[in-house]
């Protein structure tokens, strides 16, 4: 968490802080939030206790960059990059929106906990699949797999699309029909560049005086390898684990004999050696490359 001149510190998330100008007379108005992406990794629902280096600043470049890649699909929440000298590179300034308590989720792969709740009831998110599917199998038709956000440190929930829309109302329609056609677009992309986007998730608002139908935001985080799962299309195989250019040392690691930790148990995660941290980023920044063309700057 950082001291930050004229914004005060609101919440953090996981890997996020939030801070609102504490001045709205002198330059920003109250309908700005400061978003800062942290060096902090999870996974398995715990914040881990150590950081992976520049990681904030590379996911919040390439968020950057996805938002100007969808921008004529659907507007975003981004007002400026004018943000304080120590978070530059890692920060934006975002509308302040209403957000909608749903993970918006596509599949176009069947892998992650689609892929568990596959072989245990036939389907994911009550939308049956054919018999027979593998790990990594592409899906006749991208799904909208919908899941209910979760408190810091609980799990998020898939739920069916008739549950989304007993949560959220009249928007439903509107935010499966914008992630699909999101997940369409950026596919498209990621397969130019010899990725495999595999499934992802997408965070929606509304502007406070929004109507149905109108002023749907996106928000968060968008397309990047803490939210979705890209794959080397040349190395891709259907039947196992595919090549993943995400955090998937870190789990991997996480529940080998190595880590010497129980995920099902009260324990916290314990520390990741300097060889998983340095893969971790490597994959982190070659995704970066792969999509964009250019480094980040760090």
């Amino acid at each position: 968490m950082y001291d930050l001149d004229g914004w005060a510190h609101l919440s953090s998330g996981k890997v996020r802080d939030l801070y609102a100008p504490q001045d709205v007379s002198a330059h920003w108005s109250g309908d700005v939030i400061l978003v800062v992406a942290s060096d902090r990794i999870s996974a398995f629902d715990h914040v881990l206790p150590t950081r992976i280096p520049d990681k904030g600043k590379i996911l919040s470049q390439l968020s950057l960059w996805w938002f100007d890649q969808l921008s004529d699909v659907v507007p975003n929440h981004l007002v400026s990059l004018d943000v304080p000298a120590e978070v530059r590179g890692r920060a934006m300034i975002c509308r302040r929106l209403n957000m909608i308590h749903v993970e918006c989720v596509a599949r176009g792969y069947l892998s992650g906990s689609a892929l568990s709740e596959y072989r245990a009831t036939g389907g994911i998110c009550g939308i049956e699949l054919p018999e027979g599917l593998r790990e990594g199998d592409e899906l006749a038709r991208p799904i909208f797999t919908p899941a209910a956000k979760a408190e810091l440190g609980s799990h998020d929930e898939n739920i069916t699309f008739e549950e989304m829309k007993r949560r959220v109302g009249a928007f439903a329609p509107q935010l499966r029909a914008l992630t699909l056609e999101l997940y369409g677009r950026a596919r498209e992309i990621a397969s130019s560049r010899g990725l495999i986007l595999a499934d992802t998730k997408f965070e929606f608002g509304v502007t406070p005086e929004a109507n149905f139908a109108r002023d749907v935001v996106l928000a968060d985080e968008v397309l990047t390898s803490d939210s979705s799962r890209f794959w080397d299309a040349a190395d891709w195989q259907p039947g196992r684990p595919q090549f993943s250019f995400d955090k998937q040392f870190v789990r991997d690691w996480l529940v080998s004999p190595a880590s010497g930790w129980n995920r099902h148990s009260d324990d916290p995660p314990p520390p990741l050696p300097d060889e998983i941290v340095e893969r971790t980023r490597d994959r982190y920044i070659e995704a970066f490359r792969r999509l964009t063309g250019s480094d980040p700057v760090l």
